[in-house]
């Protein structure tokens, strides 16, 4: 049986898929669309991440198709509608990658109130900008909101709180009764008060039609003044324009954004030299950890469903 590999995967374990399988493996094959075609014309599996669009177009290249498996979780860049026509299974690395990102978060939110670390060059220089970066803010007693509450958002609520921060979070998958809520100590909460109670609001949910721009200028505006953003999701879940204002009047005490409506971000956009800004080119998710474990679970699982 042949996996086609498109993008990069823990070299360790395309090593063992190797032993066991016919494996085309090439991290760069996403960026050329004639040679993955052509690589699928006999392959029984697919292995990708996020850059490689399993459409349409891209099954009808592939006849023997049988799995996909997503290094990640999100899916937006699968039609699955189209896989299950084709009785194409799709595996996602569901939880493999949640404590990265938890870990981003929280240090992004630590980094982004204190407010204190972007000052070596100045530093460095000879000045001594101690009491311009003196007003720093604690994470303990904050208040971290969730908007979304699945395996990272809920990991992500364990580490906060583990730091002595609140937690709140609104999932409209996740009924305001459940006692995940509890068990998880976060209060559940509409959208809207989640928004208005948040010292740091942290984004985990998908891109749909119903996410897009979900937080825009009026969301932003409902905010208390001085939060902070932070966007480890889908980059179109953020008006963009909307968030560089709200930087730059100071409505928003900061932001981290790791995906973006356009990746990688288009020259000229309107975040571009904004104050209390980190930018991050979408490795909220991927440490070495997390790739190894990310990786194991797709090979095993999609070795797996080439045995069933």
């Amino acid at each position: 049986m042949r996996i086609v590999i498109s993008e990069f995967m823990d070299d360790a374990t395309v090593a063992d898929l190797m032993r066991r399988f016919d494996v085309v493996y090439d991290r760069n094959l996403v960026d050329h669309p004639a040679d993955l075609q052509a690589c699928l014309a006999d392959a029984d599996a697919l292995i990708v991440r996020n850059r490689t669009q399993v459409d349409v177009a891209l099954l009808a290249s592939a006849p023997r198709l049988r799995v996909v498996g997503r290094l990640g979780v999100g899916l937006d860049n699968i039609d699955t509608g189209a896989c299950s026509a084709r009785n194409v299974e799709v595996i996602p690395a569901t939880g493999a990658n949640a404590r990265a990102v938890a870990e981003y978060v929280v240090a992004a939110a630590m980094l982004l109130l204190r407010a204190a670390y972007q000052s070596s060059v100045d530093v460095a220089a000879g000045k001594w900008p101690r009491a311009a970066l003196s007003g720093g803010r604690e994470i303990l007693g904050k208040t971290i909101g969730l908007v979304g509450f699945g395996s990272i958002g809920r990991e992500t609520g364990r580490l906060a709180r583990a730091i002595g921060m609140r937690a709140v979070g609104f999932d409209p998958q996740v009924a305001a009764d459940s006692p995940v809520w509890a068990q998880e100590q976060t209060t559940a909460a509409a959208f809207a008060d989640v928004l208005a109670r948040c010292d740091v609001l942290s984004l985990h949910v998908p891109l749909t039609a119903r996410t897009r721009n979900l937080i825009d200028a009026a969301a932003i505006a409902s905010m208390p003044r001085g939060a902070i953003l932070i966007n480890t999701s889908r980059g179109g879940v953020v008006d963009e324009a909307a968030v560089a204002a709200a930087l730059d009047s100071g409505m928003l005490g900061g932001a981290a954004l790791d995906v973006f409506e356009r990746e990688p971000l288009t020259a000229g956009s309107p975040l571009a030299g904004c104050p209390r800004l980190l930018l991050t080119p979408h490795i909220a998710g991927l440490t070495h950890e997390s790739n190894l474990r990310v990786s194991t679970m797709i090979a095993e699982k999609v070795a797996a469903a080439l045995a069933s």
